[in-house]
């Protein structure tokens, strides 16, 4: 079986994490999408968000949309690591498993491999790499512009993705429940508590 090895957070998972995936693995001829989420550590003291979903919500999350898509395989390899693995490190651990996996990510992470990463060339050379366009960014140019990032060229396979994904994000999500959130408490703050829930659950039309 042939794999594509996606990580991250999925805090929490989106639309586009799900069928951006399936259009490139189709695309490329790829029999699966490997999601491994990452601890919620990571989340926190590396990433520096203060709203994240638990390791086991976003581990249920992605197990009950993988039910409705065959192709969808959920591991918890990271999450269950007493530290956070490296990519080169869970790449490895699928390895034994697979045919051959490739490493997928979109291409806001291609700025960060040179500083950010570590093992990026034995990723390239074990491994390869498919980046998915996001942002609408011109990832062609921000490799030909990049010295570091040229050198990595032969291991990279660049994918298009529609234009209609591109401002979908976990960030974007977790905006929006924090809106309802505060909307909510000023709910509570402005009508008598025996109908906030019957106010809360009335259609505006």
């Amino acid at each position: 079986m042939k794999a594509l090895f996606f990580g991250g957070a999925f805090n929490p998972p989106t639309k586009a994490h799900i069928d951006l995936p399936d259009l490139v693995r189709r695309k490329l001829g790829y029999d699966a999408v490997i999601y491994m989420p990452t601890k919620s550590v990571y989340i926190k003291d590396d990433q520096g968000k203060d709203f994240a979903f638990s390791e086991e919500e976003r581990l249920s999350m992605l197990r009950s949309i993988a039910e409705h898509h065959p192709w969808m395989i959920v591991s918890g390899h990271e999450i269950r690591s007493l530290r956070q693995p490296r990519t080169y490190d869970s790449l490895c651990a699928l390895k034994a498993s697979f045919e051959e996996v490739k490493l997928l990510f979109g291409s806001d992470k291609l700025p960060e491999l040179e500083t950010g990463w570590l093992h990026v060339e034995e990723i390239c050379r074990d491994f390869g790499i498919v980046c998915m366009r996001r942002n609408n960014d011109d990832t062609q140019a921000i490799i030909d512009n990049d010295s570091y990032l040229r050198t990595l060229k032969p291991y990279i396979t660049l994918v298009d993705v529609p234009a209609e994904y591109q401002s979908i994000s976990s960030s974007q999500v977790r905006r929006i429940l924090r809106q309802r959130q505060e909307l909510l408490s000023a709910l509570k703050d402005a009508v008598p508590k025996e109908i906030t829930e019957s106010v809360d659950r009335k259609e505006i039309i």
